[in-house]
């Protein structure tokens, strides 16, 4: 039986300053090199379930394991320690830092983790290297890859330099976060395969949260917070 990556049982969450309770989900799972589309509608709570996932939150009640690591066993510095270690996050809105080189962002998370880093190679030569090779596979030409700052590039560059950023140092789990929402059509396909091969290579799990459903024929397996979520039932 394959290991469950994110084992999530009886979760409740509400924002303290409303009261309202937004998810209540009985359980989910998602297994090891699984790659999930998780659907919902703006607003309906995906963000926030990663942001539970990533320990960034703390839910009132439930368990949320990652790589049998019960999250909110760990301190606030341990979830973060453990964020940086085993997972790697692509965000909507990419959040690189935009004077640093593609280069530089790309190898920024080795800088925060061992593993991460001793997994991208033994020297910082190699780490480099690995680095470029990142870039490259997904898409960038190689004179792209200069010393210019991020800000310069343009939208679908920065997305795949944000996914590089992700997959460096190999994580267990790939968290992106409507990362196509500023692409066309032509480019978000063009990314996923991307996506999808390198995942492949690395063996990371990925759980990929959309509001678009045009893409979900892209997945073996398919989720919906209106499923998952019970207090929308």
């Amino acid at each position: 039986m394959d290991e469950a990556i994110i084992d999530l049982n009886n979760l409740c969450f509400r924002w303290k300053k409303s009261g309202n309770i937004l998810l209540d989900i009985p359980k989910f799972q998602l297994k090891q090199n699984e790659h999930v589309f998780l659907q919902g509608p703006s607003g309906c709570g995906k963000s926030t379930l990663l942001s539970l996932v990533g320990g960034i939150l703390i839910s009132e009640s439930g368990s949320l394991k990652v790589l049998g690591q019960e999250i909110w066993d760990l301190s606030r510095s341990g979830r973060d320690a453990f964020r940086v270690d085993h997972i790697g996050f692509i965000f909507q809105l990419f959040n690189l830092l935009p004077y640093l080189s593609m280069e530089e962002n790309v190898m920024l998370p080795l800088s925060f983790s061992s593993i991460r880093s001793n997994r991208a190679g033994k020297t910082k030569l190699d780490r480099l290297n690995e680095a470029q090779r990142l870039i490259k596979s997904l898409g960038l030409e190689e004179e792209q890859a200069d010393k210019r700052p991020v800000i310069e590039l343009s939208v679908g560059q920065q997305q795949r330099v944000a996914a590089a950023r992700a997959l460096i140092g190999n994580p267990e789990l790939i968290i992106a976060d409507e990362p196509t929402s500023s692409l066309d059509t032509e480019l978000r396909h063009s990314f996923l395969d991307l996506l999808f091969e390198e995942c492949k290579k690395s063996g990371s799990t990925l759980l990929f949260v959309s509001h678009d459903s045009t893409l979900s024929d892209n997945f073996k397996t398919k989720a919906s917070m209106d499923e998952l979520n019970i207090k929308y039932k």
